[in-house]
């Protein structure tokens, strides 16, 4: 009997992140305690202001459809934010808000992209990109991301792989799962090398923008002519402690914008409309419990950083971005894959393996740092003595 599974799904990826919480919630239920360093999730509450703003949303009817693309206040808020941020002019018919902002990244695949079109994505890298790219049909080119250079682009390899197939660049930086960022020079690299090119869209995943320790952060969009050419991803898990909430937005063409806006209404219709109102709230009201969340997460950088360093085996860079690092596990003579199953079992320590990012990712693993210090502290003194039974 033949599978009523189409043959597209044969080999569709997921994230790996949550397979680990399930491993590591499976061993919990069993009576053991596990370190949680896996998931890309802050362990904050979503500030006060910004969940009372979603129940008076609630109590004043912000319960029925609203427009596929947003409602007006919301997507007025974010064309102001980006406005200011990217230094660029937005209107709000430039954005459309979805349910997380995975949803602008499959959309934008889905409508731009055609079977055998080459996109460049970063390797190591977030999986969905590479997931979405050959569910497409399309050609999925790693640009490759080297510790030597602190985890940014390598620009002479993005100009050797560029090509006239090439039809979309996705950027992510703040960078999951290494915390790197891409310099001015970077970023003018690749503008050159599209500045002509009237049939090529950059997906410019921004989710991490706030996170930033060092230098600021610097989107392509706001370089001269590349406004265009570029759709912004960002959103407010990250930022506002917000993942359960599913809010997030693109801001892109307004030809592009409307394409993307007759999807969601043949998928999802639209974006819950509580949500959206605190969405808002989250934008133009206090910004102070992200600051001091931010702050945390550069403490915990520190901690996270030496501690790994000091562990024989483990040298890790100090990412200047977000809530993760990607240390170096080569010395240890295992695969990544084998030590974060290591980890887990012997130390009681959840992590990501590299390779969860893409083949480059070999030879390293991924912590997320959006635990406690304590917590934190526990899980390297685990993953020492873990690693002298070996």
């Amino acid at each position: 009997m033949s599978s009523i599974i189409a043959e597209r799904m044969r080999d569709f990826g997921t994230e790996t992140g949550f397979e680990a919480l399930a491993k590591a919630k499976a061993l919990e239920k069993q009576g053991r305690e596990i370190v949680h360093l896996e998931i890309g999730e802050p362990d904050f509450d979503t500030p006060k202001n910004i969940r009372d703003a979603a129940i008076q949303a609630m109590n004043s009817g912000y319960t029925h459809y609203v427009p596929a693309a947003g409602i007006p206040e919301l997507r007025e808020a974010i064309a102001g934010y980006i406005s200011r941020t990217r230094k660029i002019d937005v209107s709000p018919e430039e954005v459309v808000v979805t349910p997380g902002a995975k949803p602008i990244i499959f959309l934008s695949i889905l409508a731009c992209i055609e079977y055998g079109d080459e996109v460049m994505y970063p390797n190591p890298g977030f999986p969905i990109y590479e997931t979405l790219i050959k569910f497409m049909g399309a050609k999925a080119i790693p640009i490759e991301l080297k510790e030597e250079n602190d985890f940014s682009l390598d620009t002479n390899d993005f100009v050797e792989k560029i090509s006239d197939k090439t039809k979309m660049i996705i950027l992510n930086f703040p960078e999951n799962p290494t915390g790197s960022i891409l310099t001015e020079e970077s970023l003018q690299v690749i503008a050159d090398e599209i500045k002509n090119r009237d049939d090529l869209l950059v997906l410019s995943d921004e989710i991490y923008s706030q996170m930033i320790y060092e230098g600021e952060h610097r989107s392509i969009a706001s370089l001269p002519g590349m406004k265009s050419k570029t759709t912004i991803i960002d959103g407010f898990s990250k930022t506002y402690a917000m993942t359960g909430w599913r809010l997030g937005y693109g801001v892109m063409r307004r030809d592009l914008a409307k394409k993307i806006s007759q999807l969601i209404v043949n998928s999802n219709s639209c974006t819950c409309a509580f949500s959206q109102m605190a969405g808002v709230e989250a934008l133009v009201g206090s910004q102070e419990e992200v600051k001091n969340m931010v702050e945390e997460f550069r403490q915990r950088r520190e901690v996270i950083v030496s501690g790994l360093n000091s562990i024989e085996g483990i040298t890790c860079k100090k990412p200047k971005a977000t809530f993760y690092v990607f240390p170096n596990i080569r010395n240890l003579n295992m695969s990544s894959r084998e030590m974060a199953d290591f980890l887990l079992n012997k130390a009681g320590v959840a992590v990501l393996s590299g390779t969860s990012f893409g083949a480059l990712g070999e030879g390293y693993i991924r912590f997320s740092f959006a635990n406690s210090t304590t917590n934190i502290q526990k899980a390297l003194t685990r993953i020492e003595d873990a690693l002298t039974t070996l």
